[in-house]
């Protein structure tokens, strides 16, 4: 039922294939389906003119795909930093390596004593 919400969704904003090659749908997809669900505010702007994914009343959340989880982890930080909320990222798994991508995200945020949140949407293919 999720994914079927979330083709609905790429069809509804207009996106084409080649605006998520290598990937099953576009970040946008996941990310208005999740801070819908979230409460939140969608592409909140920063003073310093970056786009905050997805404002909640309590985190500053990056989405992002498993790859990218090192520019998610520096975006969410902004985010927080900017909002005075805590740091979160909704990443993306879409094949089983994406799996470390948590577990790094997790150490790191243990390490250096970051209040970061990490949520998952897995949409691996079957």
């Amino acid at each position: 039922m999720a994914l079927l919400v979330l083709v609905v969704l790429a069809g509804l904003v207009g996106l084409s294939g080649a605006a998520w090659a290598g990937h099953k749908l576009p970040e946008r997809v996941y990310q208005v389906e999740w801070c819908q669900q979230a409460r939140g505010k969608l592409e909140v702007v920063m003073a310093d003119g970056t786009r905050c994914d997805c404002l909640t009343r309590t985190h500053a959340v990056e989405v992002d795909f498993g790859r990218k989880w090192a520019e998610a982890l520096g975006q969410a930080l902004n985010y927080a930093m900017q909002t005075g909320k805590q740091p979160g990222i909704l990443l993306v798994i879409e094949r089983p390596k994406d799996f470390e991508a948590v577990d790094r995200l997790q150490r790191i945020a243990e390490r250096w004593g970051l209040p970061l949140r990490i949520w998952t949407v897995v949409d691996m293919e079957e």
